[in-house]
């Protein structure tokens, strides 16, 4: 018998649709856990269940990141306060499908547990969208991989 990504998907997960605020999502990251973890992704779905795209704290740093940082040199005397701040009331006039990322990476339930492990590896993702019949049915974190995995070692 086969181990596939519906052995170790969490069907518990949060969504948000394109339209929701960023404030929505930050709220999420701030307060949100499932099963003990912290939620560092969330999986953006249209209103038929749908994949639109994932939002992560990387786009959130991504926005919050000042676009001048590397030519800056020593910024040791930028007050970082000031400058997340504004970013920060510049990102709450946005919404999720602003930011997120639209390209993602999905596997189905059937998809073999090696072929998952090869996907997070090989493109550096902590989190898989798990779509049956074009829906969003579970998530494959990669801690939960890892833990499947060492288990059997």
């Amino acid at each position: 018998m086969k181990t596939t990504a519906k052995d170790v998907m969490k069907t518990n997960f949060k969504t948000l649709n394109p339209d929701s605020s960023i404030s929505e999502a930050l709220d999420i990251f701030k307060m949100s856990k499932i099963d003990g973890k912290t939620i560092f992704g969330i999986m953006v779905t249209q209103k038929d269940g749908s994949i639109a795209g994932m939002i992560s704290m990387y786009d959130v740093l991504l926005f919050l990141l000042p676009k001048h940082v590397k030519i800056w040199g020593n910024i040791s005397d930028i007050e970082i306060e000031g400058i997340i701040s504004r970013a920060g009331d510049k990102l709450k006039k946005f919404i999720v499908g602003d930011i997120m990322t639209p390209k993602v990476i999905s596997v189905t339930p059937d998809t073999h547990l090696m072929m998952v492990l090869d996907i997070m590896v090989k493109k550096h993702v902590r989190r898989l969208p798990v779509i049956d019949d074009g829906e969003a049915v579970g998530m494959v974190y990669i801690s939960d991989l890892f833990n499947h995995l060492i288990e059997r070692i």
